[in-house]
């Protein structure tokens, strides 16, 4: 018979209300998922800005001024690079309009021989019928589009809650900031003492690994920024200043950004070159800024305590993006490498336990 005495009882009892506990904290998670994007999004980006409150509160600036000041540099910031990019992307549209029917003409020259003499494919790249396809869907896309400002109109809850997400996210961001401290030390105070030392070993670890890898990060996208700007002015393209910027803050999302700025880059040179030339040229800029990356800037900048593997990336952007969305594709690697802190954590637990080393 095994020994069950009341203290062993009581600690099995008390492990099964935890574990329940942690299942219904988990399954309460997935449950408000849609409605936690813009408070985790608030707490990222506090955490980006407590260093900077901090700085500004130890120079005698009330804190709560200091939160103020930080935002609204952040809303600053983000109203320039929007008043750069978007008239730049608005006569890029526009001239990719305008420069269309040449391109197919080309191609139907170049590209349309070729595939009838190999595969026997005939594409109708003629302007006229490209033309016509694009009339006929862009009719199309204005009834979808009445459509769905129908639905808004009488419903309005997309766009309501689309707009209070919007105006959400500075005001948590606010208090997240004012409060930080006292924030965490409450949460300090509610650990249990026995795992007390455990746990703030941990969060050091995780403060760690999260600083290196967002305030790294972000000095790669910004030198990234200006290597692909500088690198496609220098291949001659036209549109060089928001494709480069484009690419170099999409790097964020790794594979996809990337990808997104090359087949960006190479549309705008093959709609202004002609010939291979300055699509070679193009793509060994790209190939350039990907070398530069992996091989200096992040592991100088990021470092490699992170350490996930690409199928583990891969798999983390899939994931976060199913629960969360767009913004949980751009947490995905920062919560990852908080969690690979926990998961190193249990495998040392575990290489170290009587169940590894008498097995």
């Amino acid at each position: 018979m095994p020994d069950l005495r009341p203290d062993i009882l009581t600690q099995r009892l008390q492990a099964l209300l935890w574990l329940g506990f942690a299942g219904g904290c988990a399954w309460l998670l997935l449950r408000l998922s849609p409605i936690l994007t813009p408070f985790l999004l608030a707490a990222i980006l506090a955490y980006i800005g407590n260093p900077a409150t901090a700085w500004l509160a130890r120079r005698r600036i009330p804190r709560a001024l200091a939160a103020l000041l930080v935002i609204l540099g952040l809303i600053g910031a983000l109203v320039l690079l929007a008043l750069t990019l978007v008239p730049l992307l608005q006569k890029e549209s526009a001239l990719i309009a305008d420069r269309l029917p040449a391109a197919l003409s080309l191609l139907q020259n170049k590209l349309d021989p070729w595939l009838q003499k190999r595969f026997g494919i005939d594409l109708p790249l003629d302007p006229a019928s490209f033309n016509a396809l694009l009339r006929k869907n862009q009719e199309a896309a204005q009834q979808v589009l009445g459509h769905v400002l129908t639905t808004l109109g009488s419903s309005g809850l997309l766009l309501m809650a689309f707009v209070a997400n919007l105006l959400l996210l500075p005001v948590v961001m606010f208090y997240l900031l004012k409060d930080w401290d006292g924030l965490l030390a409450r949460v300090e105070d509610l650990i249990p003492r026995r795992f007390h030392a455990l746990a703030l070993r941990l969060a050091g670890e995780v403060d760690a690994v999260l600083a290196e890898f967002l305030r790294g990060q972000l000095a790669v996208m910004l030198l990234l920024a200006v290597y692909y700007s500088l690198g496609l002015w220098l291949a001659g393209l036209e549109f060089a200043l928001p494709v480069g910027l484009l690419t170099g803050l999409l790097i964020f999302i790794p594979y996809v950004g990337f990808a997104f700025g090359l087949g960006l880059a190479l549309l705008a040179a093959v709609l202004q070159f002609q010939g291979m030339t300055p699509l070679i040229g193009v793509a060994v800029v790209y190939g350039g800024g990907q070398l530069l990356e992996s091989v200096a800037l992040t592991p100088w900048l990021v470092g490699e305590r992170i350490g996930l593997h690409p199928v583990a990336v891969i798999f983390a952007l899939m994931a976060f993006g199913q629960l969360f969305g767009f913004f949980g594709i751009l947490m995905a690697l920062p919560a990852s490498a908080a969690l690979l802190v926990g998961l190193r954590e249990m495998k040392r637990q575990y290489k170290t336990s009587s169940f590894y080393l008498n097995s």
